[in-house]
């Protein structure tokens, strides 16, 4: 399964700089994930089927940073409309974008999340592959 013809990018995976998350809080670092190759989102997609223990039907990507990883988790999927469908993302920072996604496309559906990078421990069922450490105090 091929995720993207070409992988061209000369990002960095941590980027350190002034940016504004979806939910609009300003960030002083981010994960930018155009930089991880094709190859390793199928490598992030089998570590996390060693955690994600029951079935889904198919898997799909928050646009735009988790379409990639949709991609690559889809090979995993069961095809059986019974099963729920996996929701995911590269990187989670508040869950807006999580909320925001459920809410449109399966507001009254059970639905499974994970994401690859938390930048906080994560709320509201989302399962994290990395995730920071809470603010220490």
């Amino acid at each position: 399964m091929c995720i993207r013809d070409r992988y061209y990018t000369t990002a960095n995976l941590f980027e350190v700089g002034d940016f504004t998350s979806h939910a609009g809080l300003p960030l002083a670092w981010k994960i930018e994930c155009d930089a991880i190759r094709p190859e390793w989102w199928h490598g992030l997609a089998r570590m996390v089927m060693d955690y994600q223990t029951g079935p889904f039907c198919r898997a799909e990507g928050i646009p735009r940073g988790g379409v990639a990883f949709g991609e690559a988790m889809n090979q995993y999927g069961t095809g059986n409309p019974k099963d729920p469908v996996l929701i995911v993302d590269d990187v989670y920072t508040t869950g807006t974008s999580f909320r925001e996604y459920c809410d449109k496309h399966y507001p009254d559906e059970v639905v499974i999340k994970w994401c690859v990078f938390a930048r906080k421990p994560t709320t509201d069922g989302v399962n994290a592959l990395f995730t920071m450490p809470p603010e220490v105090v």
